[in-house]
């Protein structure tokens, strides 16, 4: 379940002398598993990592008692993150010869809106007995997608009453976010709703089993929990979204709100214990793994969108233009970087598109040749692919196989591929979901640039930056230069800075991305010829994309109602 490897060795001249550099650590909960680093403070030098994967992963299909679960679920174990910190901080340190006298704070970063209920004392419902057996008890991951009537109806009734904040969400509140997961909590177990006594992201859970001090932290408050200029959603559109929903807020969501980089408290003995790191060290308040990972790569300035492409793509953006962009996640004034307004957009299924085709789509004879060359699947498909001229498989697909975040805001729009034959092979249908991730990413950008906040650069980071391919068609298709972050632990490597700050080594986030941060600028340059092919490959998006998205055929909606018809009742 875990893997540690050694990144760089310590600096020798310092250990030589016997003052050992300052370091901090940061630890990036992700999707499938937690990744730990260990980074020095003066340079932002990864000294060390370590990973530890999640017992119990994904619960999709059924509770770990074996409950079913109904379609677009998904559920986490919180105990699965304090594994993390038991595992992979320790494995880490290890494998970064670094004593733990030398850490002087921690930062870590989550997934979201990941949110879990739980009572005043943080404890999680799912671990209370006679609870095990709920759906509702547990973790809601980012990407539990059946609260969409619930935001439908968040949205309809934000939109009636012109509520103003509706406008920093692009005009539409996700099914992933904090309200649409209470609501449909709220009205499908109202018993496990009322003995929530505190609705919390899971980025502000685990720094509270840290420090023992709950911090809400300002970036899931505004991205994900609809906190505009000091206040949140009111009492009377909650009460007339529900009745029972009107005390949300004052009775279960609001808090205290800790700003980012800032301290949220001292590591508690337990936490100590746990992790190896020292009792007293700095704990900075909690941070998304997106957004935390724009100072990483060293975007401070504007119009520097970073992508972090791995199962999902998250896109964040600091900008000095306020635009009200269609389908944006959010707009929050200092979401990112203090003194700018940060953006957030996404794409709800990237390398888990890839990984799906691969589960299903790859013959054994494909198999048989891949293990032959020293090939995994994807890199077999990705080096039949690259062979191809632009448009020569004749497909085009859209990339909603787990819904579309941005620009539509709709987790009910499924997946589609166009042009299929008989001739058609697995690597054609392969390529044209990379380029259809890609045109996903333009549509975002043309969004932005439409409402006048000019994206001038991409840098991407996650684990997909290894697919040169891939990075290659995204210069081509958005026709922009593309940078990459300078470390393979982007979130966790954000994370850490922000611990530097709030453990006082830097004034602030720029100053610790300055010193630690890291990209390689325009890595790759879009090719002008491939970007005139793709021009129109991305017309024919456009066009299947309104079609099926914007209400002119809503063949997919019915088709899943369909299926929630034919799927039998837990």
């Amino acid at each position: 379940m875990s893997n540690a490897r050694e990144e760089q060795p310590v600096n020798a001249e310092h250990e030589a002398v016997g003052t050992p550099e300052p370091c901090v650590v940061g630890v990036d909960f992700g999707t499938l598993s937690g990744r730990a680093v260990v980074v020095r403070v003066r340079d932002g030098a990864e000294l060390g990592t370590a990973e530890h994967g999640y017992r119990h992963a994904v619960l999709d299909r059924e509770l770990p008692d074996g409950t079913p679960l109904p379609p677009d679920w998904a559920l986490q174990v919180p105990s699965d993150y304090i594994d993390v910190l038991r595992h992979a901080v320790p494995e880490a340190l290890t494998a970064a010869g670094v004593r733990p006298d030398q850490v002087i704070g921690v930062g870590t970063d989550f997934t979201a809106c990941t949110v879990l209920p739980v009572l005043a004392d943080g404890t999680p419902l799912c671990e209370l007995p006679g609870l095990v057996d709920r759906p509702h008890a547990y973790v809601k991951l980012w990407r539990h997608h059946a609260a969409q009537a619930q935001a439908d109806r968040i949205n309809a009734l934000a939109a009636e009453r012109k509520e103003a904040w509706l406008e920093r969400y692009g005009g539409r509140i996700s099914s992933e976010w904090e309200f649409a997961k209470a609501l449909q909590l709220l009205e499908e177990d109202p018993e496990i709703y009322r003995r929530t006594e505190r609705w919390v992201e899971a980025a502000d859970w685990i720094v509270w089993r840290l420090c023992g001090t709950y911090v809400r932290n300002a970036c899931t408050a505004g991205y994900k929990g609809q906190l505009q200029d000091g206040s949140y959603p009111s009492r009377a559109y909650l009460a007339a979204l529900n009745p029972d929903f009107a005390d949300f807020v004052t009775g279960k969501l609001e808090h205290p709100i800790g700003q980012l980089g800032d301290c949220a408290g001292r590591l508690t003995a337990e936490a100590a214990a746990w992790t190896g790191l020292p009792e007293g060290i700095a704990v900075c308040v909690g941070n998304v793994d997106a957004h935390v990972t724009a100072p990483a790569a060293g975007a401070v300035e504007p119009g520097r969108m970073v992508a972090i492409m791995g199962t999902s793509t998250c896109h964040v953006m600091s900008s000095d233009r306020h635009g009200a962009v269609p389908g944006m996640c959010g707009v929050v004034d200092g979401g990112i970087l203090p003194g700018l307004w940060g953006y957030e957009a996404g794409q709800s299924g990237v390398g888990d598109i890839f990984g799906w085709f691969v589960r299903t789509g790859f013959p054994a004879a494909y198999a048989e040749e891949a293990a032959a060359l020293g090939r995994d699947p994807h890199e077999h498909l990705t080096a039949l692919a690259a062979g191809q001229r632009v448009g020569e498989h004749g497909l085009v697909a859209l990339d909603w196989h787990s819904g579309n975040r941005s620009v539509l805001v709709d987790h009910d729009l499924s997946g589609v591929v166009v042009g299929q034959t008989l001739s058609t092979r697995p690597e054609d249908i392969y390529r044209a979901l990379l380029e259809a991730t890609a045109f996903g990413t333009r549509t975002i950008i043309d969004a932005f640039e439409a409402a006048g906040v000019p994206v001038a650069e991409l840098i991407i980071a996650g684990g997909l930056t290894k697919n040169a391919l891939l990075m290659q068609i995204y210069a081509d298709v958005t026709r922009r230069p593309l940078g990459v972050i300078g470390s393979t632990q982007g979130p966790a490597l954000g994370a850490a800075m922000h611990a530097a700050v709030a453990a006082g080594a830097y004034a602030d986030i720029r100053a610790a991305a300055d010193a630690m941060g890291r990209a390689d600028r325009g890595v790759y340059q879009p090719d002008p010829e491939r970007a005139a092919a793709y021009d129109r490959l991305y017309a024919e998006y456009r066009l299947l994309h309104d079609y099926f998205g914007r209400g002119a055929n809503d063949v997919m909606h019915r088709l899943r109602r369909i299926r929630t018809e034919a799927t039998p009742s837990s």
